[in-house]
């Protein structure tokens, strides 16, 4: 028996490795972790993360080299104390691209949080369909396509999907994140593409720069496809620990509640922030950092609609989402980053008095 188990725990350690220490290395150089690493930091320490299909492709497609664990890492586990199914692709294998196993490896995670209406989180870093194979990835119901069809049943079940784009997300690929509820997005590695720079030369001929394309800028800025933007792996996986701590039970009507905290910014100060005159602009965000609990805030597109503030935080205990108009002069960002026009914060657009004939 013991020969067995050794076997297996060799087998499994050189899995892990993914597409091998050197592509790890690789990932490292960029400023990445891989997607062991991001599972390992965003779960919660004292519980267990189980992983499904460790072994999954083994022994397939080794005239493309091979694809372990079918190139994504997918389990159970949990994040700041909520349970939740964990997709997570595995960019050292074939820069993360999606072969046919892979995208039932994929579909398989989405079955098991539609059947126990698990929230899904899906780290995202893929090249998209691996091409060489791609007459096999779309060619079945139960194939790529299906992904989207599970991220809008999931949708419509009410079961959360938080999607962090940590590296490639191009063409196809890129539907998963932006059909979820939220999209998160790391600055400098991280980039959505349906046709890549290369693409637009050759169909219009305009150069454009990968990050002015389909960067963090760009699609949190300006498109507002992405909700926000992070610096680096760790505090984008932090943004989503963030997000779980404030999701609340279904078994609960939704309700979520802890030990309540003063605001860190005295409430008091509201009475000087408030300009008696109200057509004179303030900072809304001033206010709300002394209405929640420790003026923690977590903005909403931040970068997007500035002229009006939205985002989660708590207010005695319970948690909370906020919208409130931003009552200060606010530069809208234009196609090419720079601001385009002078936004008045807390105005809503109004339609001018029509005059009919024969009307007064």
């Amino acid at each position: 028996m013991q020969p067995l188990l050794d076997e297996l725990a060799q087998r499994t350690a050189q899995t892990q490795l993914g597409g091998g220490s050197k592509k790890i290395e690789d990932q490292h150089r960029k400023g990445k972790l891989t997607a062991r690493e991001r599972i390992a930091y965003l779960t919660d320490t004292d519980k267990p993360f189980v992983e499904i299909g460790l072994f999954t492709g083994e022994g397939m497609y080794a005239e493309h080299g091979g694809c372990p664990s079918g190139g994504v890492v997918v389990g159970i586990g949990y994040v700041s104390g909520r349970q939740c199914v964990i997709v997570a692709n595995d960019a050292t294998v074939k820069a993360g691209a999606w072969f046919p196993i892979t995208a039932k490896k994929n579909l398989r995670a989405q079955e098991i949080a539609m059947e126990n209406r698990l929230p899904i989180i899906y780290l995202v870093d893929s090249a998209g369909v691996y091409l060489p194979l791609q007459d096999e990835v779309f060619a079945d119901k139960d194939h790529f396509g299906r992904t989207f069809r599970n991220n809008a049943h999931l949708s419509a079940m009410g079961v959360l999907q938080v999607a962090a784009i940590m590296g490639s997300c191009v063409a196809g690929g890129a539907y998963l994140p932006i059909m979820s509820d939220e999209a998160l997005i790391v600055e400098g590695t991280g980039s959505i593409f349906l046709a890549g720079p290369y693409l637009v030369k050759a169909s219009i001929g305009e150069d454009v720069d990968a990050e002015t394309l389909g960067g963090a800028n760009t699609h949190t800025d300006i498109s507002g496809v992405v909700d926000n933007k992070y610096p680096d792996d760790k505090s984008c996986l932090d943004a989503i620990k963030r997000i779980f701590d404030k999701l609340g039970h279904a078994e609960k009507a939704g309700f979520d509640h802890i030990e309540p905290a003063p605001p860190t910014k005295n409430p008091a100060d509201i009475f000087q922030i408030l300009p008696a005159d109200r057509v004179k602009p303030y900072d809304m965000q001033e206010i709300v950092d002394r209405l929640v609990d420790n003026s923690a805030f977590d903005a909403y597109k931040p970068g997007y609609g500035q002229s009006l503030l939205c985002g989660y935080a708590r207010i005695d205990g319970w948690a909370v989402g906020i919208v409130a108009n931003q009552r200060k002069v606010v530069k809208a960002k234009g196609r090419t980053g720079q601001p385009s026009e002078m936004q008045m914060g807390g105005s809503f657009m109004e339609m001018p008095p029509i005059k009919l004939p024969g009307l007064s």
